[in-house]
């Protein structure tokens, strides 16, 4: 039979969890590009509003309480399910147990909606009248827009050309909850006027050209769907709904895994789980890149900006470098050049580990999984099961019963020219 595991809202965490007062290492701190020093606070005000800034830098709270105007938000669509891929394991016929939580159920299809709602309220909050920001595939995009028209903030998106023109869907959705989508490279900012009109483009343009809005402006602020610290505590109700969902089940899994473009939805499934880890508990964590963007397999560890004009502070990141400009793949999520600070310190320490795996590969593996459980996921989600497949083939081979969990972070109805 098919295994569902749903918490009750009266279960659902009402706290996001702080990872950073439990590392074994501090964070490189962001550094000013003027003076190679540490940013003041000043100047990242002008970008972000001083609640998500303090979370941002917040290293001393285990965990950060939810407003409860978040959590009424977060009621239309969580918890989400905790669900067992019995066709899965069976077409496999692996002695794996494989279990995806599945994050498409939000109003937007993917996991975006979490941090979304959450840099909405805190901009609502500040007096933020209009939001900046950039997207790739166009789940951010969707998000934003959705938790800008719920607080009433206006959003305007510059979304990834190649993106643009293979999803016009996503358009579609920024457009009903009335969030305004310009392709980018665009006309609009001198950062976007640097390319030629046909540009594929990348995320570090597309961000180049909201921070310049934004920098040009005075009512405005820019929200990131990924990377930063703040986007991947909101995204932490993933992984504690998991941890409360598998002690239902009282079993511990052995493998975490999650696609892996910034890193918001890899760092929102493990972090909760990084002090069992920590503790020495035998856990597992895999982050599934394409090999086209393959940041973290071949990216260099070092401070990188996070755009392409040279906006942003100074991350210390693996990156691929701020003017790599990924091929035109149907994973528009993942086509980023760097890696979220947190994300890529485990990995430095040898905390978590990274995979790349082929568009072929994964396409494949999202076939399968659709025709077998029934979903069909987004194109990123897919680099997710396609390393869910081989741990659970690798299970099999060793003849070895192991707990893999993954996060599915969305469908892909909105990208079938993907599959078509």
């Amino acid at each position: 039979m098919r295994e569902f595991v749903n918490l009750k809202f009266e279960e659902m965490p009402k706290v996001w969890y702080n990872v950073l007062p439990d590392l074994p290492f501090k964070l490189d701190p962001p550094l000013d590009p003027e003076t190679n020093k540490p940013m003041s606070p000043e100047k990242l005000l002008k970008i972000f509003p001083a609640p998500l800034l303090e979370q941002e830098v917040n290293d001393t709270d285990r965990f950060i309480d939810i407003p409860q105007e978040i959590l009424k938000e977060y009621a239309v669509y969580r918890p989400t399910p905790l669900i067992r891929a019995i066709f899965l394991e069976e077409y496999l016929q692996t002695p794996a147990k494989i279990y995806y939580k599945y994050e498409g159920q939000s109003p937007t299809g993917s996991h975006k909606t979490n941090t979304a709602l959450a840099q909405a309220y805190y901009n609502k909050i500040s007096g933020v009248k209009k939001l900046y920001t950039e997207t790739g595939a166009g789940q951010w995009g969707s998000a934003l827009s959705y938790s800008g028209l719920k607080f009433g903030i206006d959003v305007n998106i510059y979304m990834v050309r190649v993106s643009f023109n293979q999803k016009p869907a996503r358009k579609s959705i920024m457009n009903l909850f009335n969030g305004k989508v310009t392709p980018s490279p665009s006309r609009n900012t001198k950062s976007g006027r640097k390319y030629e009109e046909n540009h594929p483009g990348s995320l570090g343009i597309a961000i180049s050209e909201a921070m310049e809005e934004v920098l040009q402006s005075n009512d405005s602020k820019y929200a990131l769907g990924s990377v930063l610290n703040h986007v991947l505590l909101h995204q932490t109700i993933i992984g504690s709904e998991i941890k409360k969902q598998l002690e239902k089940l009282n079993i511990q899994p052995d493998v975490i895994i999650g696609c892996h473009g910034g890193g918001s939805n890899f760092g929102g499934t493990i972090l909760p789980f990084i002090p069992d880890k920590l503790s020495g508990k035998n856990i597992r964590f895999i982050a599934c890149e394409p090999e086209s963007c393959p940041t973290l397999t071949k990216g260099e560890y070092r401070y990188d900006f996070g755009d392409t004009a040279g906006f942003t502070p100074l991350l210390k990141m693996y990156t691929l470098g701020k003017d790599f400009v990924p091929p035109s793949i149907h994973a528009g999520g993942l086509r980023y050049h760097g890696a979220a600070p947190i994300i890529s310190a485990l990995l430095n320490h040898n905390l978590i580990e990274a995979k790349a795996f082929s568009q072929e590969e994964t396409f494949k593996a999202a076939r399968l999984f659709s025709k077998l459980e029934g979903i069909i996921p987004a194109p990123e989600s897919s680099h997710a099961i396609a390393g869910a497949i081989k741990e659970a083939l690798n299970a099999k081979k060793e003849n070895k019963e192991k707990i893999i969990v993954f996060t599915l972070s969305g469908h892909g109805l909105f990208d079938l020219n993907a599959y078509i």
